[in-house]
């Protein structure tokens, strides 16, 4: 499911003044929850995707109605710095990058550091939604490809991984 796709279900849900809405495929689970007695001021909306690399995430939204500005970002170099050896994660999604859980919390990686499989490397934030990125590889980290705060676009390379 798109972006776009979720945005106008969440809309939808807003306008329609239903207390809850649940679709689930193969692929993804979302569960979107208003409050009966303020339906356009408060909800949840929860979010849990299968594809490796995204785990499940709740956050609170001001309203029921939220939009996502995405920028077109220029291709990086990493395609030029990619050695044969060396393994490339990947965005799963378009959103905000961000290389800490919060502004005052340390790191989730840095180069040099040795990942395994299911550690947190980065957070990807869509729609007020904050996607935690999980490691599908184990090996030490070589280059971080984008700066903290910065868009992303879908399959953008992020990391640089040297396999162990």
């Amino acid at each position: 499911m798109e972006i776009k796709e979720i945005q106008n279900l969440i809309k939808f849900v807003a306008k329609s003044g239903a207390h809850e809405v649940k679709l689930e495929t193969d692929d993804f689970k979302i569960t979107i929850k208003t409050h009966a007695d303020a339906p356009y001021l408060d909800s949840q909306t929860t979010v849990q995707a299968v594809p490796s690399g995204v785990v499940q995430v709740a956050q609170e939204l001001a309203s029921p109605v939220a939009t996502i500005e995405t920028q077109s970002t220029a291709t990086t170099q990493a395609s030029k710095d990619v050695a044969d050896h060396l393994l490339t994660i990947k965005s799963p999604m378009i959103g905000t990058f961000y290389r800490k859980p919060s502004p005052d919390k340390d790191l989730f990686v840095e180069v040099g550091d040795v990942i395994k499989e299911g550690d947190v490397l980065c957070v990807i934030e869509a729609m007020k939604l904050f996607n935690e990125i999980e490691s599908e590889v184990s090996g030490k980290i070589v280059k971080i490809l984008v700066d903290d705060s910065s868009p992303v676009e879908f399959d953008q390379p992020l990391f640089l991984v040297e396999p162990a």
